[in-house]
């Protein structure tokens, strides 16, 4: 039987027996040996910060070790108090800032960018995909923060978290804003071994991470902001240019723009005590029941994500009813409280177990962690429930449509709901599998169809779209394997169903 083999065997018995320890320690001792043969394959110009990835990621796997089953007690689960989660309405009631100049000046933009376009079927980072007019959401950024800058002759920065598959291509990119009124700043999140799910040790036989090695390493989730931000000296560098916040967001959100009463409220807190993390959460609806969502826990707001839920109570956790709000990853931070913590070690973030089949058929682990679970690590943490409008993530081709569409009006890189949509809320879009990647997507619309109305569209098959197509009401467009559906030109389809066969063919 393997080390990994005893220590579930040993893990799955109750109490911490000595033999558990023993095991452990083994285990640990193996993950050493194993790291260091790793780090004495690294190049000297890369050794300072390889040390550092491995050194984090020993720390992280020790706890891993640590833990046994479900982070959470479902138990001490309780619904937050009332005043520890503000509607948004009550923070805009307060005004702006009288200053808003001095107050920008005290803010850093910060956008997750460590993602590739993948699962849209893109190569490259996913911040460089084109979003609405040709530009990318790299792009929209750049323009949001460069109109707050002219807008208030401000100087807020934005700082980009890459990771090793993002940074070298975003980099290339960077240098056509040279020119904006943007300082742009950039670090790297690390980079952590994958470890194989049976012997529990790193796949990886050197530092390299090209040609074979490309799958035997992963950035550990964006929970790593705070180590890598503090690692790359950025955060002490801010912190001296007087820099007090972080609005921190996933860089495909297309609805974390800069809000100034949210920042007003920080700056200048009603009651005096600094507020240390905001997290901006809003209303669930069915389709966002697997979000994280803030819990009173041990008298701290906690943020509990599916994968830390019992199973036995799963569908409690989903439902809309006891669980109203969903974590939207637009996170306000202090900036001299990630340093504080920091250094004390003593940021809390439960370890997310993200379980992976390689393209041989190796079944794999990778240990990560998420930016919002350090809140119950702040002092005076808040959650603001904010208008739907605040999240609005591009994950899918479907989203792609919705924010391509005339449904949404573009100014200075901020999109907004279009006013001639009489309610507010987003339709239901539903693109089949041979819309999944954007290439693909593109060329089965010769223009985007007129969205106005829309409420809910499915479209499945092999399905095209003419010019100037307006979509209304519920529309179901189904073309069954081996038949081809082409919406003509100028055709308004109102709660329609259609399926079967309709060619348009040239002639």
């Amino acid at each position: 039987m393997s080390l990994a083999q005893d220590y579930r065997k040993a893990m799955s018995q109750a109490g911490t027996t000595q033999f558990q320890e023993v095991i452990r320690q083994e285990l640990e001792y193996s993950m050493k040996v194993e790291l260091d043969k790793i780090l004495a394959t690294a190049p000297q110009n890369e050794l300072e910060h390889t040390k550092k990835d491995l050194e984090g990621f020993k720390k992280l796997f020790h706890r891993f070790l640590q833990e046994k089953g479900p982070s959470v007690d479902w138990g001490k689960i309780q619904r937050p108090p009332e005043d520890s989660i503000q509607p948004y309405e009550k923070i805009k009631a307060r005004g702006l800032p009288v200053n808003i100049t001095s107050v920008l000046n005290k803010l850093v933009v910060v956008k997750l960018n460590g993602g590739l376009g993948t699962s849209m079927g893109c190569k490259g980072p996913k911040s460089l995909i084109g979003v609405r007019n040709e530009n990318t959401f790299l792009d929209l950024t750049v323009q949001q923060i460069e109109h707050l800058n002219k807008t208030y002759n401000t100087d807020v920065p934005l700082v980009l978290m890459n990771s090793f598959n993002t940074d070298e291509d975003t980099k290339k990119i960077l240098q056509k804003y040279s020119h904006s009124r943007v300082k742009i700043y950039t670090f790297n999140q690390s980079r952590y071994p994958r470890i194989n799910k049976e012997s529990l040790l790193p796949i990886a036989k050197d530092v390299s991470y090209s040609g074979e090695n490309t799958e035997a390493w992963y950035p550990p989730g964006h929970g790593d902001i705070y180590s890598s931000f503090y690692n790359s000296g950025l955060l002490d560098t801010l912190i001296g240019e007087g820099k007090e916040y972080i609005f921190v967001s996933n860089i495909d959100n297309l609805g974390a723009t800069v809000d100034l009463y949210i920042l007003n409220h920080l700056m200048n807190p009603p009651n005096g005590k600094c507020c240390e993390f905001v997290m901006e959460v809003t209303n669930k609806t069915r389709a966002d029941v697997k979000g994280g969502t803030l819990t009173q826990y041990d008298n701290k707001l906690r943020l509990v994500e599916i994968a830390q839920v019992p199973k036995a109570h799963v569908d409690e956790f989903k439902s809309v009813s006891k669980f109203k709000i969903f974590n939207t990853n637009n996170l306000w931070i202090s900036l001299p409280a990630i340093k504080r913590l920091q250094e004390e070690n003593a940021i809390d973030m439960e370890i997310i177990v993200n379980p992976k089949t390689l393209d041989g058929g190796l079944n794999v682990i990778q240990l990560e962690t998420a930016v919002g679970a350090a809140v119950k690590s702040f002092e005076n943490s808040l959650g603001i429930n904010v208008p739907r409008s605040r999240f609005l993530p591009v994950k899918t081709t479907s989203d792609l449509l919705l924010v391509m569409s005339n449904l949404y009006s573009l100014h200075a890189g901020s999109l907004t709901m279009s006013e001639k949509r009489e309610f507010p809320t987003v339709p239901l879009v539903k693109l089949g599998s041979s819309f999944t990647k954007v290439q693909d997507y593109l060329t089965r619309f010769e223009s985007i169809p007129d969205m106005l109305e829309l409420d809910h569209l499915t479209v499945s098959g092999d399905v095209t779209f003419g010019k100037n197509v307006a979509l209304k009401g519920t529309v179901i467009i189904i073309a069954n394997h081996g038949d081809r559906i082409d919406i003509p030109p100028g055709a308004v389809l109102e709660n329609k169903i259609v399926s079967g066969n309709l060619r348009i063919l040239d002639h």
